[in-house]
């Protein structure tokens, strides 16, 4: 749970700080997620240090990074609140280098080698951010009813670019079966079955994300309202998809 928290977060932070939309949304929309996000990258910290092994370098490094990028989340959110918006702005884009060097610390414990543990965390990274940023930009819409169509027709392509990426992350991981822990999930190393789940939510994904494009083509309001209706199914099958292969990141 450390491993897909860790990249929600990551690829959170990264669409939202290093995307236009700074000039597209009023700032209360930054500091919505900027709390979201908080309590995610708590949460992703409580979990690596229940998941750190004695003695582990990299997961040390894990887990101090993971309350580093809360921390610098929490400070950008409160600078927010105190009309800061540009030392906000650079805390921000602080912030999601460090959460990037989190995944950067974590790929090392892969079965499959650094280099690749770290393409399937940022494939999975921006998989759960585009996801997570879509769903919380489609609930803007109902505050900001003056807010144009670029900002989530952008999010939608990112998504769809990312759901490519992930199913190449989730291939290059492998079929076969793993000695794995049965604690978690019995049913996701029984047979191998955990990658097959992972790509078949991964294709799912695939399918709403064309559905909300489809959506967002219509020019009524209740228009982003269906493609956020999308987004939440969305949001399952994305998470289901990361926690089913992510089973399988640790075992050699």
């Amino acid at each position: 749970m450390a491993l897909v928290l860790a990249e929600t977060v990551a690829g959170a932070l990264a669409f939202l700080w290093l995307t236009p939309i700074w000039a597209e949304v009023k700032r209360g929309f930054f500091k919505l997620n900027g709390v979201l996000y908080l309590v995610l990258g708590l949460t992703a910290w409580v979990a690596a240090r229940a998941g750190l092994v004695a003695g582990s370098s990299a997961g040390g490094w894990a887990v101090r990074l993971t309350l580093a990028t809360a921390a610098l989340d929490g400070v950008a959110t409160v600078l927010l609140f105190a009309k800061r918006d540009t030392a906000a702005r650079v805390v921000g884009i602080t912030s999601v280098a460090v959460a990037v060097a989190t995944l950067v610390a974590m790929a090392p414990l892969s079965r499959q080698g650094a280099g690749l543990g770290l393409f399937q965390l940022l494939a999975g990274a921006a998989f759960l951010g585009s996801v997570m940023d879509g769903l919380m930009l489609g609930h803007w819409y109902l505050t900001d009813r003056g807010l144009p169509r670029t900002p989530i027709n952008r999010y939608t392509n990112i998504l769809l670019v990312s759901v490519v990426c992930e199913a190449a992350a989730v291939i290059s991981g492998g079929f076969s079966g793993t000695g794995s822990s049965q604690a978690f999930n019995p049913l996701l190393t029984a047979g191998a079955l955990a990658p097959w789940i992972a790509l078949g939510m991964v294709g799912t994904t695939a399918l709403i994300a064309a559905l909300v494009r489809a959506a967002l083509r219509g020019e009524r309001a209740s228009a982003v309202q269906s493609a956020t209706g999308f987004y939440y199914l969305a949001v399952v099958t994305a998470f289901t998809a990361e926690v089913a292969v992510k089973t399988r990141f640790f075992v050699r």
